[in-house]
């Protein structure tokens, strides 16, 4: 069986400068034989979490939406990808609220010591996180890489790799960064070739 990757855009523009890094990761993953999930997170039906806490006892949420299926799903992968904008120096409120659900993740893990997730899986499991920022303040990035990292703690999904591009404001077409955009795909294919159980 293949192995397979989720990769979650964070962006709601279909067409711009994050939508394709993430097309490049995703491609890259797809050459290194991967299976690969898109996951457009600003267009699914979601609430945020409501702090009901039945998950503090239970396998699953309450709530059902369309983020419901992904516990499952996240499971099940061998990788992520996720591929945001930095939206007022962190993560785009939909994306944080959809990593904000996995509370279902977090009762598991810390409250009932029972992970979703097996020791020996977590150890297979990356993540590789894409973000790029208008501005060029220093620690533009600070915000967004240490909520991704604890997402991934909580998903035991540990954060593996990044790549970053800055001032996209004064840089505008990302396709003028070529080292930027080959450099996702091959973190993608490096991706996929590291996770995962062999075939």
């Amino acid at each position: 069986m293949g192995k397979k990757i989720i990769a979650l855009l964070g962006s709601p523009v279909r067409n711009g400068n994050t939508a394709y890094l993430f097309e490049q990761a995703v491609a890259g993953a797809e050459e290194g034989g991967c299976e690969v999930e898109r996951v457009m997170v600003p267009f699914l039906n979601f609430s945020p979490c409501m702090e009901i806490l039945h998950c503090m006892e239970h396998e699953d949420c309450r709530m059902q939406d369309d983020v419901t299926p992904f516990y499952r799903r996240f499971r099940e992968m061998d990788g992520l990808i996720i591929a945001t904008p930095i939206m007022t120096m962190g993560i785009p409120g939909k994306l944080k609220s959809f990593m904000d659900r996995f509370q279902v993740y977090y009762m598991a893990k810390y409250m009932r010591k029972n992970s979703f997730i097996s020791p020996d899986r977590r150890k297979q499991r990356k993540t590789l996180f894409i973000c790029i920022s208008g501005t060029n303040y220093d620690d533009v990035f600070d915000g967004a890489l240490q909520t991704t990292r604890t997402f991934c703690e909580i998903i035991d999904c540990p954060y593996w790799d990044g790549v970053f591009q800055r001032d996209m404001d004064h840089v505008r077409d990302i396709r003028t960064r070529p080292e930027i955009v080959e450099a996702c795909r091959e973190k993608g294919r490096e991706l996929c070739s590291i996770v995962g159980p062999s075939d």
